[in-house]
């Protein structure tokens, strides 16, 4: 693992690394912020799993969360959000191909060689930070924005028992019905049982489950009605009987302006379930 850079933040250690993964054959890089700790000691990690387009750096650079991880003793790793490279498949869109991995681990080609994502984040990358910062394995929670509430909830949901809280900002719930969703279909061929085994509201309706649920979501996003479809999940948990805090937020749109007004209550959330 290659240090990047570090630099001081409120108290603690902002970081980006990078390493070879052997999930998607390429150079990967991602950050980390560890706040300052008595030695010996370990802290909980809070995994945030950032939307189309973005890099680790997005929320690294725009998402306000190194205050309330010092306040809070939290460690805050965010990864990439897909393999990249001269040699790794791309399409001429914005919402699919680099920078837009959708946490699964493709299985039809081209893609299948280096996008493993769904591995990549759920088995290599927790292996790689345990083994190098002092994180307590028993007390991780995961969050994302977007694409990366789309992961952050199926990664909870089909790992019941390894973070103590998930949350999200305006995430795809169903991609399976709505048209982000084809990426998907490019990524995973015909195979619907994988389908479905990334989809948030699919996953419940299947017999998943988590303790509970928070979102926060604009209600100027301008995805909301078509793309997003929170009135999906709410149906779902409710079915389900899993309590779901949905905070419609008046006037806030799908941007880190968004993500990061309300960083601070997600993660003094997470942090009271991860203290338990």
């Amino acid at each position: 693992m290659e240090t990047v850079s570090t630099a001081r933040a409120h108290g603690g250690t902002q970081g980006v690394y990078r390493h070879r993964s052997a999930a998607t054959g390429t150079d990967m890089t991602f950050s980390v912020y560890v706040p300052d700790h008595a030695p010996g000691t370990t802290l909980p990690l809070v995994w945030y799993l950032s939307g189309l387009t973005c890099t680790h750096a997005n929320v690294t650079d725009k998402g306000e969360y190194r205050a309330a991880c010092a306040r809070h003793g939290l460690i805050f790793v965010a990864p990439d959000t897909s393999p990249r490279g001269e040699d790794v498949p791309d399409a001429d869109r914005w919402d699919f191909g680099q920078g837009a991995g959708f946490y699964v681990d493709a299985t039809a080609a081209p893609w299948s060689t280096h996008y493993k994502m769904w591995s990549y984040v759920t088995e290599e990358l927790p292996a790689l930070v345990a083994a190098a910062f002092p994180v307590d394995p028993a007390r991780q929670s995961i969050m994302g924005h977007s694409m990366g509430g789309h992961g952050a909830l199926t990664a909870a949901l089909r790992h019941p028992g390894r973070y103590r809280a998930v949350s999200a900002f305006a995430p795809i719930v169903a991609p399976t019905q709505v048209p982000w969703g084809e990426a998907l279909d490019r990524y995973l061929g015909d195979d619907a049982a994988a389908k479905r085994r990334h989809d948030a509201v699919a996953l419940i309706e299947d017999g998943a489950r988590v303790p509970e649920l928070l979102v926060d979501q604009g209600e100027a996003d301008s995805f909301l009605a078509e793309q997003l479809r929170p009135e999906l999940l709410t149906a779902a948990c409710a079915a389900a009987g899993i309590p779901l805090a949905l905070r419609m937020r008046a006037g806030y749109d799908h941007s880190y302006l968004f993500v990061s007004s309300f960083m601070g209550d997600q993660l003094d959330w997470h942090a009271a379930r991860l203290k338990r």
